[in-house]
This record gives structure tokens, C-alpha cells and sequence, in this order.
């Protein structure tokens, strides 16, 4: 993915594996980094608190990761839209 997001990281490359959704949150936040996840709780915390950190939300369920990245470079046009609108706080991908 990185021809696609070079900037991209995870969460275990940082420590946050087993960190809190307000952790994970405060950290995207600080490090301007956008949230890929497959977890509502954290929708639902962008539509409280807006952004940063912007929101992709994986609609997939548990899916291998080659389907996830299927997922995520189809969406990329609209991925590129929410992290460059500042009015866009979270994307669903179906």
C-alpha cells in the first residue's frame, strides 16, 4: 500500500496493539495520521469530536487482508477526498 500511502503505518509499529480506542485516538491525533479501521466504536467517536483524526471505516467485517487492500485501494480517490476536505471527518467503505 505504499505506492498508494506512503505515509501509512499500524498500530503495532507504534505500540498501540493493545492500547485503548482513546489512546489509539489521542495518537492519530498528535502524529496527524487518518484512522483505517474495521471497529464502529471509532465512527462513532469522529462524529462526536469531528477531526483530526480523520476516520476510514472498513465496512468488510472480517476479511482476509488481501480483500482488505482490494477495499482500501479501490477506495483511494475517495480516501485522497476525505484527507484533503476539511469538512469530510470519516469515510465508510463498503
Amino acid at each position: 500500500m505504499a505506492d498508494i500511502f506512503p505515509n501509512a503505518s499500524h498500530v503495532k509499529l507504534h505500540g498501540l496493539a493493545e492500547k485503548t480506542d482513546t489512546e489509539i485516538w489521542d495518537f492519530a491525533k498528535l502524529n496527524h495520521f487518518c484512522i483505517v479501521t474495521q471497529d464502529a466504536d471509532f465512527t462513532e467517536r469522529s462524529r462526536l469530536y469531528s477531526s483530526p483524526p480523520k476516520v476510514v471505516w472498513l465496512r468488510c467485517g472480517n476479511a482476509p487482508t488481501n480483500q482488505v487492500e482490494t477495499l482500501i485501494r479501490s477506495g483511494e480517490e475517495a480516501i485522497q477526498e476525505l484527507l484533503s476536505n476539511s469538512t469530510i471527518h470519516c469515510l465508510e467503505l463498503p
